[in-house]
């Protein structure tokens, strides 16, 4: 498998990252022994973050002992610099090593830079001279901040939402990466389990030299596929580009891509899935989403009470009220057997 240099980091990685966000709805012994078959396998950069409740801590179990032999990234939350060094300590105690070698800005909002007052740059800059971080990162979901924060070459990472959905600006900032010499690391590689052909997703991302992605991983059987790589690399076929293609054609950029940053909600509706359901009932075995229990799950969606506040805090800026009513009315339909699952109305 090809490997990847992250920019002006000059940390080397096979092209097949492991993504820890999802470890922490495991148990410790299941989580541990993932993180560690995937290093075993081949894997050697993990991403998680301090907001992911304790999945630093399982990674830190994992690979404290390989601790030289892998890139360890993670992220911070925090808004006001003693935030960050009271995160930086916990994060460090967590993964039980004594630096990161990639220290990030979480899900940031804003470009952070010397002297504007916020002291937050400054404050990773003092935590790189000391030697707790290697690198200085940033997180965006917003493509405007992202741009802003490659082109003012103080961030020697981006990460970035980065899959075969991502539309021509996503991939401009790609190339954007590379005339920086800024490292890419691609999360939500498969649009949040829209795509469901992981060879295909991996071989689109594998176009990109200077791309990392990392794979949300909670399951044996994802892990396996993912190292499965390792031995048997894809690379982009006519039959893959026709469904690439065919997947753009079917979803607009008004999808929901699951990253829960809407929630919780008021009324307890489970955003991140049912905002999106009626696309997983499609693309996924639909019997998994056509249970009782989800059924219960999307009538919650009639509790909604336009508050506006999910609207507020995603990302992508999409009307979730909007999307929660389409999504209720076309996923009834199905489960209540007026149409199939490839759209068609039933007689």
């Amino acid at each position: 498998m090809k490997t990847v240099t992250l920019g002006k980091t000059g940390i080397t990685t096979p092209q097949n990252a492991f993504g820890a966000l999802p470890i922490q709805r495991d148990d410790t012994d299941t989580a541990v022994k993932l993180v560690r078959a995937a290093y075993e396998g081949g894997m050697t950069f993990f991403d998680t973050a301090r907001a992911y409740s304790d999945s630093e801590i399982k990674c830190g179990i994992a690979l404290e002992d390989v601790r030289d032999k892998v890139t360890i990234a993670t992220k911070t939350g925090a808004k006001t610099p003693d935030e960050i060094k009271s995160q930086i300590e916990t994060s460090l105690k967590n993964l039980r090593c004594d630096y990161v070698d990639i220290y990030q800005f979480h899900c940031s909002d804003t470009c952070y830079t010397p002297g504007d007052g916020s002291g937050m740059y400054e404050c990773m800059e003092d935590l790189k001279r000391q030697g707790m971080i290697r690198h200085i990162g940033i997180t965006c979901h917003k493509i405007g901040v992202a741009e802003e924060c490659v082109k003012s070459g103080l961030y020697e990472t981006m990460q970035f939402p980065l899959s075969y959905l991502s539309g021509e600006r996503e991939e401009a900032l790609v190339r954007l990466c590379r005339e920086h010499n800024v490292g890419f690391i691609a999360m939500k590689a498969i649009a949040g389990g829209l795509i469901q052909d992981f060879r295909a997703a991996y071989a689109y991302i594998s176009q990109f030299d200077n791309v990392v992605p990392i794979w949300g991983v909670q399951h044996e059987h994802e892990l396996k596929e993912w190292l499965s790589l390792f031995h048997d690399e894809p690379s982009l076929s006519d039959e893959m580009l026709r469904k690439i293609e065919a997947d753009k054609a079917a979803l607009d950029t008004d999808f929901c891509r699951g990253c829960g940053y809407c929630e919780p909600c008021p009324k307890d509706i489970m955003i991140h899935q049912c905002a999106r359901i009626s696309l997983m009932v499609r693309r996924a075995p639909s019997k998994d989403w056509l249970t009782e229990g989800w059924q219960n799950e999307v009538k919650k969606i009639e509790n909604c009470i336009g508050c506006g506040a999910c609207m507020k805090k995603c990302p992508y800026e999409l009307n979730i009220p909007e999307l929660l009513r389409k999504n209720y009315k076309d996923y009834m339909n199905i489960a209540q057997g007026k149409i199939d699952t490839s759209g068609k109305w039933q007689k």
